[in-house]
């Protein structure tokens, strides 16, 4: 370890000086250990070598020791030795030149070839002499030992303290860190807003590339803030950010660590590379929920993150306008596997069966199977069934309550925006302060200044235009004429919905006046289809659909079929159910029509009892039986309830009808004619409008009425003296 080991041969070549910190925090703080580094050049000239003969490699400043990676002067060092150009390699440590064994002997070996020494604080060696070559192979492994260690040593410290929650890591906009450590939601109430408006809009829609639409649809943006920083800016919705607001834990309120692990694996290059692999929640290091205030909670986090996957690949296209053809759901339907639309064939003798697959994976990604498919048939009748029943009264209560839905929806983009409004005159006023306080005569800087300010008085005017628009937009509240006008609409539209002269594209049309999106997924056992509706508003309705029965399945009664049968027993015997299946075109499971005995065997095989004796007391007659109490025909009877003046009740169409006769309908049937009422024609003349019309406010209450049922002046009487509560108002 002499300088003996110096020869003429030796200073003939050059004395290389080698010179590395591990990080650029070491770079930009440790200044006296660089200066030692770059001491050793003098070292070198002590030694015998003349300066132009001393370079200096530092082209590793800021690099780790621990591989060659990103190392090209240690690269170009070894290489000038391996072609016998350098006499002495001086460094610090030995750690300096390499951390690794197999960099650290490969330049043992080149060493020892060509006859280059090295030089650290404590000697100088020479790697062709054996007892030097030993000394050093030590001090390489220990600098490889000493990293590991150092390793060891912080990440025990960092995973004890996050252990705890009390490792203070990078937080995501929306949570700031207050004086005492703790975390807290954003003071920004717009952040928090826009925060809680990406989770609202996920509650519904379920799919996050529908959320960035909806988001660029509102021409909301989404706040921002890089990693270090904390003012926050503002940007559009884009699915990485949307994605990173559902899947961030933090946001949930937990504290985790160790989300993801190192793996190393060779390229195609041969080169070693690592990266980053995602764990699954339970192999995390740590996981703390409810550590902090969170804009969700724990359980909704893991359900969103269970969603997102099942989602697996953004959706595929779909959807568009309503189309000629027969397919009802055409462009609302949507797989409940992957989001995607579902596409729709065509089958059938006719060509007209639709049927529903979702095969986007398949044909564009090169999957193996399509996600799933079903026949359109009875999914379309199950939706329709749904739609249709909205519209009833009871329904229309239903539509009035998601119109309010839609009304607090819109009152909080509305307060959503007026935060941006209030932050737009913000930096609008910070802009004109700062541009006020400039020198009138510093032109460099006034004309910056001035810049921004217009650029902020823009972005203030873009803002209250939104506004503007969003307060346009608001909708307006039903009146009760508008309501009545719904009511109307739930009586008819049955009716108009099976007419022959309704087109296909006019159901569609229809359907998407309060539908919005059919979400269906596909059970193979019990093979049935779990089906979500999903209305104008945000409100959910979830049916199950039976499927079309394979293998021994098909010879047994459909279900709609048993459930129709459960609810006739109540009241109607077998003979009677029988001729009510057969009108409607039922089968059996084996493709026969019912009689009374294969009635009573569905029945007693489902365990549905027969009906009880009719009750005297119940104050429910059969058309016949009310024709008798009442003094008029069945035909009467039979008219008046076809157009709806006479309270009715039908289980299922060709059903016996069931009348309740109350004291009050009882009322309405009379035996001669009151002063001041008139017959229909004379009624029509008196108010000067149609006959139809005439009965229309009957209907409606308008007018009062009454049944005359003896002598000459038998029929319907109307009072147009003055207005009475409705003969039929229920």
């Amino acid at each position: 370890m002499s300088e003996g080991k110096i020869t003429e041969l030796h200073r003939r070549r050059r004395a290389v000086v080698y010179v590395r910190q591990s990080t650029m925090t070491q770079v930009e703080r440790n200044h006296e250990s660089r200066a030692r580094q770059y001491a050793l050049r003098d070292r070198a000239i002590g030694l015998g070598w003349p300066s132009g003969a001393v370079s200096v490699v530092d082209e590793d400043l800021g690099r780790s020791g621990a591989s060659t990676d990103g190392r090209v002067g240690f690269k170009d060092l070894v290489a000038e030795v391996g072609l016998g150009q350098v006499g002495l390699i001086l460094a610090l440590e030995t750690s300096r030149l390499a951390r690794s064994s197999a960099d650290w002997h490969q330049l043992l070996d080149l060493c020892a070839l060509t006859g280059t020494l090295i030089a650290d604080q404590d000697g100088i060696y020479s790697p062709g002499d054996f007892n030097d070559r030993l000394l050093l192979g030590l001090k390489g492994t220990m600098s490889e030992a000493e990293l590991h260690l150092i390793r060891a040593r912080l990440d025990g410290g960092l995973r004890n303290k996050a252990k705890r929650g009390e490792l203070e890591q990078n937080l995501p906009v929306g949570l700031d860190r207050g004086e005492d450590s703790l975390i807290t939601l954003s003071a920004d109430e717009q952040v928090r807003h826009v925060i809680g408006r990406v989770f609202e809009l996920w509650r519904r829609l379920g799919s996050a590339r529908q959320v960035v639409a909806a988001l660029r649809e509102e021409r909301q943006p989404l706040p921002r803030r890089p990693t270090g920083q904390r003012r926050v800016s503002w940007a559009p919705a884009t699915y990485r950010a949307v994605h990173g607001f559902l899947t961030n834990p933090a946001y949930a309120g937990a504290f985790v660590f160790g989300r993801t692990v190192q793996r190393k694996q060779l390229d195609e290059h041969g080169q070693v590379r690592r990266r980053s692999v995602s764990l699954p929640v339970e192999e995390w290091s740590v996981c703390l929920p409810e550590h902090h205030p969170g804009y969700v909670t724990w359980d909704e986090y893991l359900a969103t993150r269970e969603r997102l996957r099942n989602n697996v690949r953004p959706r595929g296209q779909g959807g568009g306008a309503a189309r000629e053809g027969v397919a009802l759901l055409q462009g609302i339907l949507r797989c409940g596997r992957c989001g995607r639309r579902m596409q729709i064939a065509y089958s059938g003798n006719d060509g007209r069966v639709p049927r529903y697959a979702c095969v986007r994976a398949h044909h564009l990604h090169g999957a193996e199977h399509a996600c799933q498919s079903l026949g359109g048939t009875r999914l379309e009748k199950a939706v329709a069934a749904a739609f249709l029943e909205a519209i009833t009264p009871a329904g229309v209560r239903a539509c009035t309550e998601a119109v309010g839905e839609l009304e607090q929806q819109h009152q909080q983009r509305l307060h959503g925006q007026r935060l941006a409004v209030e932050r737009a005159e913000f930096e609008t006023g910070r802009a004109q302060r700062q541009f006020d306080g400039c020198e009138p005569e510093h032109r460099l800087v006034a004309r910056t200044l001035e810049a921004r300010l217009e650029a902020a008085l823009v972005e203030q005017e873009r803002e209250r235009r939104k506004l503007a628009e969003l307060e346009a937009r608001h909708p307006e509240p039903l009146t009760p004429a508008e309501r009545q006008a719904l009511a109307r609409l739930a009586r008819d539209l049955p009716r108009l919905w099976a007419a022959e002269t309704t087109a296909p594209r006019d159901r569609k049309e229809l359907l998407r006046t309060l539908i919005d999106e059919v979400i269906v997924t596909v059970e193979p056992a019990p093979r049935r289809a779990a089906v979500q509706i999903i209305w104008e508003g945000g409100a959910r309705t979830e049916l199950t659909v039976p499927l079309v029965k394979r293998g021994t399945e098909r010879n047994r009664t459909n279900e709609d079929t048993v459930e129709l049968v459960r609810k006739l027993a109540v009241h109607t015997g077998d003979q009677q159910i029988a001729a009510i299946l057969n009108k409607q075109g039922r089968r059996t499971g084996t493709g026969l029509p019912f009689n009374q005995p294969r009635v009573a065997s569905v029945r007693v095989k489902h365990g549905i009892p027969a009906a009880p004796p009719p009750d005297p007391d119940s104050g429910l007659f059969t058309v016949d039986q009310a024709a008798t109490e009442l003094g008029v025909t069945a035909t009467t009877i039979y008219r008046w309830l076809r157009i709806g003046m006479l309270p009715g009740e039908q289980t299922t169409p060709h059903a016996p009808w069931r009348i309740r006769l109350t004291p009050e309908v009882r009322a309405r049937f009379v035996p001669d004619v009151p002063d001041g009422y008139l017959p229909l024609d004379d009624a029509a003349k008196r108010l000067g409008c149609a006959r139809q019309t005439v009965l229309h406010k009957v209907q409606r209450g308008e007018l009062h009425a009454v049944q005359v049922v003896s002598g000459r002046r038998k029929g319907l009487r109307i009072n147009v003296s003055e207005n009475h509560v409705g003969l039929f108002d229920q």
